[in-house]
């Protein structure tokens, strides 16, 4: 029998202050189901949205007694290790443990799943997908990796909604599954937006990488979709057309212009229909998400209409502040495709204007010496390129010290500008001339407490 949300009533999760995991906690909650959770760490803003739901645990740490035999499940996150006391007991009074991607495809089997995957903008294409679909009243359920205007919880589940739309992370199920979430999903209709090494912990090479986008191609089911960049030489080589009976649907860039700062798109009667997101990647998870909302029975009319209004993914090159002259937005980035694509957009969408742009490397990946060779030339296109890094991250990660001089020889810039104190890269960035400058802070982290918001208020006066 499917695990429905309603058919599961006692669940306790582990590593519940996890950013996915907090929010399926809630989301069971609001379904009526009794949640209690464990976790060794829990910061903001879980910690204040648990409690204000009355789900935050009484303490930090880890406590096999929470695991009794009257509970429907546990459901594990990435967070806990495999030899997790609360994980332990649960396998031993023989509990029914799932992973987060392994309770959402139960959770949905009779649901529509379409599933968004790929190295770089998939939380883009699925925000988009989601925001057409609320505005035209549809109903879905939805699992995404990050907090989206206008939706309180990044996961919901209902039992009457007849599709679900999943961000589909190639990163490990959990720390007793390693297969890569978006396999344990089975798409209906799948998208890759496009496929660039990461995670190096995980996929020691990029040949190891591309096989999980492979595998994920080839599980299309019969009359089934797969929506693919059609420009990307990696996607290429995981989407040849394998089955008569799958639809192979390739996209690109969307026909667009650029005038004073504003892209338009131009639709079939080559009319603009201006929007409020900018760059070829934004450009082409527009293509991508329209592809999707055609599968679900969306013309293009009705996609561009709702589209006026989408303001972009929360931290997706999201704008900080406005000024006359100058313009502040930060972004998630911090792959080497990601940073390439959002830092070369931004020039290109402000031309008469210098760019002051900043990376923090705050990753794994992007922090070990192995994997830095991949950022060559990637941040070419700011006047002004800045690489900040905290080396406490590095010893906490376990990671071989970082001379900033081998950061700059990586990157293949030489005046580029690598800074190891938040402090020092403040004052930096406060003596810069910002008349007719644009600042774009690009980090999965936060450059360890730079107040960006008092920073924007200076650049744009």
């Amino acid at each position: 029998m499917a695990a429905t949300p309603s058919s599961l009533q006692r669940l306790h999760l582990i590593a519940t202050g996890g950013s996915i995991m907090h929010n399926l906690a809630l989301a069971l909650h609001q379904r009526g189901a009794q949640v209690t959770g464990s976790d060794d760490e829990i910061f903001e803003p879980a910690k204040s949205r648990l409690a204000s739901a009355g789900l935050l645990p009484a303490q930090e740490g880890w406590f096999p007694e929470k695991i009794t035999a009257d509970l429907d499940a546990v459901i594990v996150g990435m967070h806990a290790r495999p030899d997790n006391p609360e994980l332990l007991r649960a396998q031993e009074l023989g509990l029914r443990v799932y992973s987060f991607p392994e309770f959402i495809y139960e959770a949905s089997r009779d649901k529509q799943r379409i599933v968004i995957g790929g190295s770089h903008g998939k939380t883009s294409i699925t925000s988009l997908i989601l925001h057409v679909l609320r505005y035209h009243g549809r109903k879905f359920d939805y699992a995404v990796g990050a907090q989206l205007e206008g939706f309180e919880l990044m996961v919901q589940l209902t039992d009457d909604a007849p599709i679900i739309i999943i961000e589909g992370d190639e990163y490990l199920s959990s720390p007793i599954d390693r297969r890569p979430k978006f396999h344990l999903y089975q798409h209906h209709i799948g998208v890759i937006s496009g496929i660039s090494w990461d995670h190096i912990n995980v996929f020691p090479t990029e040949e190891i990488y591309r096989e999980q986008f492979r595998i994920f191609a080839e599980m299309t089911p019969k009359a089934g979709v797969l929506i693919y960049d059609q420009d990307d030489e990696q996607v290429q080589l995981v989407t040849v057309p394998s089955s008569p009976a799958v639809k192979y649907i390739g996209y690109g860039p969307h026909e667009h212009v650029i005038r004073n700062g504003k892209t338009f798109l131009l639709n079939k009667k080559e009319e603009e229909v201006p929007v409020q997101v900018f760059g070829e990647h934004n450009l082409r998870n527009i293509s991508a998400a329209k592809e999707v909302c055609k599968q679900l029975g969306i013309k293009g009319k009705e996609f561009y209409e709702a589209l006026g209004t989408f303001k972009g993914a929360a931290r997706r090159l999201e704008l900080v502040k406005e000024g006359p002259n100058s313009v502040v937005y930060k972004d998630f980035a911090h792959a080497p495709s990601k940073l390439k694509a959002t830092a070369t957009a931004f020039k290109k969408q402000f031309p008469q204007r210098r760019l002051v742009a900043c990376l923090e490397l705050h990753t794994f990946s992007s922090l070990n010496p192995a994997f830095l060779p991949q950022y060559a030339h990637t941040f070419d296109a700011p006047d002004v390129a800045v690489v900040y890094f905290n080396p406490q991250v590095l010893a906490h990660k376990r990671l071989p010290a970082l001379p900033p001089e081998a950061v700059q020889q990586a990157f293949q810039r030489p005046d580029l500008r690598v800074f190891t104190d938040s402090r020092e890269l403040a004052a930096f960035l406060h003596e810069q001339n910002w008349q007719h400058a644009n600042l774009l802070m690009m980090t999965s982290g936060t450059f360890d407490g730079l107040d960006l918001n008092q920073l924007a208020a200076e650049v744009t006066q």
